[in-house]
């Protein structure tokens, strides 16, 4: 069994379970409205040219943009209107030199057109003529066939998870159903004692059992399936076949409680118990959380989470979401992507990886500061006042009120 509290740092912890894990591919096929925040489990190459078609961008005319050089207001160019292009329908008859067809936004150019004048630049003589009072330059104003996305090109990589935006990509390109990942199926077990169901009034020394809803929680932002199995005394034989089921049951599992080397917490034996390679660390280098258990059974991660809400959540954003969001532990410039002033001084012990809680205060110009919210990791009010942590690396010994921090926001 691995020695206690032989401390990681998370990017340890994280290579660590990553060694020991590979990343599942059951997908199915959805259909395009239903895959909203799922994972794509295939690229998906565009089948056509998008615009299929060189278009306009703006109500106007059609030119030759070599037709408008020199063209100001006290000397217009003059062109002949011979055509218009109707929404939907294919341009008929080419653009010749000194010749203007009517466009609106949107509308197919003709053969022969390379640029589009503004009506609000154009004066009408009469209804075939008009006077150009601004130049424009070949490809102003268009848009040209393929210029969004050529034929062929990957649109979206295997294992993107699908945005708003990304609905709009994939029915540009004509996809209607796409195979996604199934989501991440985590399975979470409240542990010990003391702890009680939400419905039971807390008798002299219990409390409710908060984790499981805050993890529920946490699980189902982060793109995942969660399964509760409730609380469980900390009994060996009730915890192993509880935490046996969920591993068979789900692809990975996270327990709050028991995690510490007190006597009566049985959450790690039980871990090493049910196969190889079993722990893999106890302990990481950060504050709040260090007690924390990783581990690796099935080919199946499993994360023993400190009891202390704070603790659980905060470990929870560092080690579990990652995998729950991703997979795997993809390297996310953007995973504390606010910088803020901080409002007081806050001391950290060196080689220590401190999140402070934060909550986040715009300035008159539009700064950010981040006012630390203090209290322990037990305080489950601390979480709600805050939008974030931000980190003290572990090569400080504090920060000092005034300068910057990095922010993750909840």
């Amino acid at each position: 069994m691995t020695e206690l509290f032989q401390a990681r740092t998370v990017a340890e912890a994280r290579k660590t379970v990553e060694n020991h894990i590979r990343p599942g591919n059951n997908v199915r096929r959805v259909p395009l409205l239903d895959s909203l925040g799922k994972r794509l489990g295939k690229a998906v190459p565009a089948k056509d040219d998008v615009p299929g078609f060189d278009r306009s961008t703006m109500d106007g005319f059609a030119v030759k943009a070599k037709d408008t050089f020199g063209a100001s207001e006290s000397l217009p160019a003059y062109l002949d209107i011979t055509g218009e292009i109707f929404m939907g329908k294919d341009a008929r008859g080419e653009l010749g030199t000194g010749q203007a067809f009517r466009i609106p936004t949107g509308g197919m150019l003709p053969p022969g057109a390379d640029a589009v004048v503004m009506i609000e630049y154009t004066e009408s003589l009469d209804e075939d003529t008009i006077g150009v009072t601004r130049p424009v330059g070949p490809g102003e104003n268009v848009v040209l066939r393929g210029e969004d996305v050529p034929r062929g090109h990957t649109v979206l990589q295997a294992g993107h998870i699908i945005r708003p935006q990304d609905l709009g990509m994939l029915a540009a390109v004509g996809v209607s159903e796409v195979e996604a990942l199934n989501a991440v199926r985590v399975g979470i077990i409240s542990t010990g004692d003391e702890v009680v169901p939400v419905e039971v009034k807390p008798g002299p020394g219990q409390v409710r059992d908060i984790n499981s809803y805050a993890l529920y929680g946490q699980v189902s932002a982060c793109g995942g399936e969660p399964v509760l199995y409730g609380v469980v005394r900390d009994d060996f034989s009730e915890l192993r076949d509880t935490l046996a089921g969920a591993v068979s049951e789900c692809d990975l599992v996270i327990l709050s409680g028991g995690s510490s080397v007190g006597t009566r917490d049985v959450a790690s034996k039980v871990i090493e118990s049910l196969g190889r390679p079993g722990i893999l660390f106890h302990g990481i280098s950060i504050k709040p959380g260090k007690p924390t258990v990783g581990a690796v059974v099935e080919n199946k991660p499993v994360f023993g989470l400190p009891g202390h809400p704070v603790s659980a959540m905060v470990v929870f954003e560092l080690l579990v979401a990652p995998l729950v969001r991703y997979g795997e532990y993809r390297k996310n410039l953007l995973e504390f992507a606010v910088r803020a002033k901080l409002t007081r001084n806050m001391r950290s012990a060196a080689g220590r990886e401190d999140y402070i809680r934060v909550k986040l205060v715009e300035g008159e110009r539009g700064e950010l500061s981040a006012e630390p919210i203090l209290g322990k990791s037990g305080l489950i009010a601390t979480m709600v006042k805050a939008h974030g942590l931000a980190m003290i690396p572990a090569d400080k010994e504090g920060v000092e009120a005034g300068e910057y921090v990095a922010v993750k926001l909840f």
